[in-house]
């Protein structure tokens, strides 16, 4: 004669498990974020804002459909320091957005808080300029097709100060991808 016991713990197991499901947040949901000084929204693990532009970190980087490795990977990123946009935490995953609006989820160390842009991706026209000083009425130093990826070293909430391979200056800020409106920083 067999014991109950076995099957009475392998019930109380398969309960315990079932409210740990309950009480855990969907893997695919994202994790509430707090309003903190002057209205910004934080992340709930990282402690930073969201959203905020970040760059990728590495030459390869894929992308899943949900923030776990069970999830299928959608897409890969084969540039390293493409901006993309944080939209939102889950653990150690970030829900990110490119310039064309794809979205998905990557591990949190294959980005960096290096700040990059890419010149006017929606634009259909010629080069762009690069201005010496923060004006458009000051000398051209260099003229950027649409798509160029920038190191953004500072903007003023109007120019940007970019530099890259064989060019340095300002940009009107409006005109990059990676940085917001009217925002700030040194």
């Amino acid at each position: 004669m067999t014991s109950p016991v076995p099957f009475r713990l392998a019930g109380l197991a398969a309960a315990a498990l079932a409210l740990i499901a309950a009480l855990s947040p969907a893997p695919g949901a994202a994790q509430a974020v707090k309003e903190g000084e002057a209205g910004l929204m934080i992340g709930p693990v990282s402690g930073l804002p969201v959203p905020r532009f970040v760059s990728l970190k590495a030459g390869k980087v894929y992308v899943r459909q949900g923030p776990t490795k069970d999830y299928p990977v959608i897409y890969v990123y084969r540039r390293a320091g493409e901006p993309v946009e944080i939209t939102a935490e889950f653990d150690n995953w970030r829900r990110i957005r490119d310039s064309e609006g794809s979205e998905g989820w990557v591990w949190h160390s294959l980005l960096s808080g290096r700040r990059t842009a890419l010149v006017a991706p929606w634009a259909k026209e010629a080069a762009l300029p690069i201005r010496v000083k923060a004006s458009a009425d000051e000398r051209t130093s260099a003229r950027l097709e649409p798509k160029v990826l920038v190191e953004v070293r500072r903007c003023d909430g109007d120019w940007c100060r970019v530099e890259g391979d064989g060019f340095d200056g300002f940009i009107e800020q409006e005109r990059l991808w990676g940085v917001y409106p009217g925002e700030r920083f040194d």
